[in-house]
């Protein structure tokens, strides 16, 4: 950059997102590089935007999304001040970063995880200490617990972890509120948790009942479906809250994503029938992958992780080839989204493949 800037700029990573689907002569082609739902929206939804929400373009949204927020509180068992909403789980993230910390400050996060965790933190001018994963891919609780010092601000746990699709166990996550400070936030990034199926899992909101430093953080935009709409929203004590909502982008989450995430609400039955379907999806693809001999971390989200380390770039090409656009880690694996049935055939195809060429 040639003109002057915060130094801390040329430090950040920029956020790549999922490459489109690829085009392959003669066949179908899918992009499950970004960890989407693959149904289309639900008509209901549709129908919801189009009824309420388009005629009114002209007009600015709720800053405050007061009609989602006091929805989500009786839905959650919390008070209306306990919730903020945000331009996807990700600026609620930005919010929450932006209101604990800055230059000299610390956030504490497992790595490899969610990409924006550095982008974010980097942002606010504060410094991110990384604590890489176990062998497994799972969060390393002691490795969380001993980056802890008096520079903290925050600590991350992303459950399940993205790209790694482990899941967090609730006696870990509990021995880390243990061992935090209680000025101290945690966050936890759960914008998967509809599909986590471990029945060890942690659950972000017991611990919210349970400890004054919980925040919690989930989408519309995976489960829901609605990641085009950009909203999701955060849970967290009311001071908490109102210092959020401070550095929120003004008037950032739209009346059409308002609209879409209450209609998404009233269709929670059609919803979990979807999310029942990826599930099955996932373990389908799981144990045919296991069946041709592939280890790799159980997943506990809508996608799963390949650790291919140098051989990553060499079986993506395959993957890319075959008509899907992967993820891609470079020198540490590939994260693969559960797509469509024929996608997901695909994926089982291309690791068979892979498989016999001695990957």
């Amino acid at each position: 950059m040639s003109f002057k800037h915060r130094s801390i700029i040329d430090t950040i990573p920029s956020y790549k997102q999922g490459k489109p689907a690829p085009k392959v002569e003669g066949q179908r082609s899918f992009k499950i590089s970004s960890n989407e739902n693959a149904f289309d929206p639900l008509p209901s939804v549709v129908k919801a935007i189009e009824g309420h929400a388009l005629p009114h373009l002209n007009r600015y949204p709720d800053m405050r999304g007061w009609a989602v927020v006091e929805r989500l509180a009786e839905e959650i068992g919390v008070k209306p001040e306990n919730i903020v909403l945000g331009c996807g789980s990700t600026e609620v993230i930005t919010q929450l970063v932006q209101l604990v910390a800055g230059p000299g400050d610390e956030v504490v996060y497992p790595w490899r995880s969610f990409e924006a965790y550095p982008i974010i933190v980097a942002g606010a001018g504060a410094t991110s200490v990384q604590v890489p994963n176990l062998p497994d891919g799972s969060h390393d609780i002691d490795g969380l617990i001993n980056a802890v010092n008096e520079k903290t601000r925050l600590v991350i746990v992303n459950n399940p972890n993205n790209p790694t699709s482990t899941s967090v166990a609730a006696a870990d996550a509990h021995r880390l509120m243990e061992a935090v400070p209680s000025d101290v936030l945690v966050l936890f990034d759960e914008a998967y948790f509809q599909f986590n199926t471990d029945a060890d899992t942690s659950v972000a909101m017991d611990l919210f009942r349970e400890f004054p430093n919980v925040v919690v953080a989930h989408t519309f935009s995976k489960a829901y479906g609605l990641a085009g709409l950009r909203i999701g929203y955060g849970i967290a004590p009311e001071d908490v809250i109102d210092g959020m909502r401070k550095v929120a982008l003004p008037f950032g989450v739209t009346d059409v994503a308002q609209t879409a995430a209450l209609a998404s609400l009233n269709a929670y039955d059609e919803l979990t029938d979807r999310v029942k379907s990826i599930i099955s999806e996932r373990n389908r693809v799981v144990a045919a992958l296991k069946e041709q001999g592939w280890d790799f971390p159980e997943p506990y989200a809508n996608f799963f992780w390949l650790p291919l380390g140098k051989k990553t770039d060499e079986a993506a090409a395959q993957f890319l080839a075959a008509g899907l656009s992967t993820r891609v880690f470079s020198g540490e694996g590939i994260r693969i989204s559960i797509g469509e049935v024929e996608a997901n055939d695909l994926v089982i195809d291309v690791c068979a493949k892979l498989k016999a060429a001695g990957f």
